[in-house]
């Protein structure tokens, strides 16, 4: 398994650190109450950006020997393929980008009904384009998922959001988040935004079994609610209302593990379900969320450009920017090219000309 280190090093991508909500600020009345829902899903996404920001180590792929080693498998088919699943990707972070641009706090509020699945599809595709890249060419959500679980497990994202979940329901393990243990997270009674590292990588581990709790749970909807595959009770023949360790442990593998793509999932709230009217009722800081959100797909985005632009080669990556339409040619992405992606494979060729001579 790749050795995931922890150099810090300047990321161009990264916003100025957040501030978190001291507990003077937060309302104790109703409306708070019912916004509390809004709040923890907040601070949950605060702790992946404050986490990814803490760590600054994006440079840090280039290191990886998974990286240093790492060939496309790209056809003149699948470039064109590859060259869609960017331009999707890229366009969902364009307009993620430009809606906390506006300075009207109840536009902000409403647009949650279209950010939130903007920043999941954006890594979605640009997870795709990471797979297409190297010869995996899948849709299903539910196979990316497990494709990009086992890349996190295997090492190729860094530490940032290289951290994972297995196990059993009441019997996860969380992974490469080491401080978690020691750290509990704000109770309901404050929710103040985590602001140190351990009590962040508590929130991230909060974060990591709600999520898996969510899947493991619809797995076994899914399973009883079938006729066919509904497991029964062995005595009466009916169905189980009820599932054993070992059970739960078969779920456990099928699920396979839980990532900071999971995570991402949380975000595709459907506008007619009624859950997105909390976050929009809300008394939260959506300018903050916003800004949460563009920091960590900005950071997941450019570790899957990386592989992609080393798979192609510096030129065919520049040549792939320059036929983008303007406003993204001349937005983030070219930034992106020429702050991170370019040093980046710059530094590794580098790295093996030195280890070569």
């Amino acid at each position: 398994m790749t050795q995931i280190t922890n150099v810090t090093m300047h990321s161009p991508n990264a916003q100025a650190p957040l501030a978190p909500t001291s507990a003077s600020n937060l309302p104790l009345d109703d409306s708070w109450r019912k916004s509390i829902p809004a709040q923890v899903f907040l601070n949950h996404f605060f702790a992946m950006d404050y986490h990814i920001q803490h760590a600054n180590d994006l440079f840090d792929v280039a290191k990886f020997p998974i990286f240093q080693q790492f060939h496309g498998m790209v056809t003149d088919a699948s470039y064109k393929a590859l060259e869609k699943l960017l331009l999707n990707s890229w366009s969902a972070e364009y307009a993620l980008r430009i809606t906390p641009v506006v300075n009207d706090e109840q536009y902000l509020q409403s647009s949650l009904h279209w950010t939130f699945p903007q920043a999941y599809y954006s890594a979605l595709f640009s997870a795709r384009a990471f797979l297409a890249v190297q010869g995996i060419n899948v849709s299903n959500e539910e196979l990316i998922r497990k494709r990009v679980g086992n890349m996190v497990v295997r090492g190729y994202y860094p530490a940032s959001i290289g951290y994972y979940a297995l196990g059993p329901i009441n019997g996860y393990r969380i992974q490469r988040l080491p401080m978690a243990k020691r750290f509990t997270v704000a109770s309901k009674t404050d929710l103040l935004l985590p602001s140190r590292e351990g009590s962040v990588q508590a929130e991230l581990a909060q974060f990591l079994k709600t999520t898996r709790d969510q899947r493991v749970k619809a797995l076994r909807n899914a399973i009883q609610t079938n006729p066919k595959t509904a497991l029964r009770s062995p005595k009466t023949g009916e169905i189980l209302q009820k599932f054993s360790v070992e059970q739960y442990k078969v779920l456990a593998k099928q699920i396979g593990y839980t990532t900071y793509f999971d995570m991402l999932s949380r975000l595709r709230i459907s506008s007619t379900n009624r859950e997105i009217e909390r976050f929009v009722d809300s008394e939260i800081d959506v300018k903050l969320f916003h800004q949460s959100l563009v920091n960590i797909v900005a950071h997941v985005n450019g570790v899957h450009e990386a592989y992609i632009a080393k798979a192609l080669g510096i030129d065919a990556y520049r040549q792939l920017v320059a036929k983008l339409p303007s406003y993204l040619q001349e937005s983030f992405v070219r930034e992106r090219m020429n702050t991170l992606i370019l040093p980046m494979l710059n530094s590794e060729q580098d790295s093996t000309a030195r280890m070569a001579a």
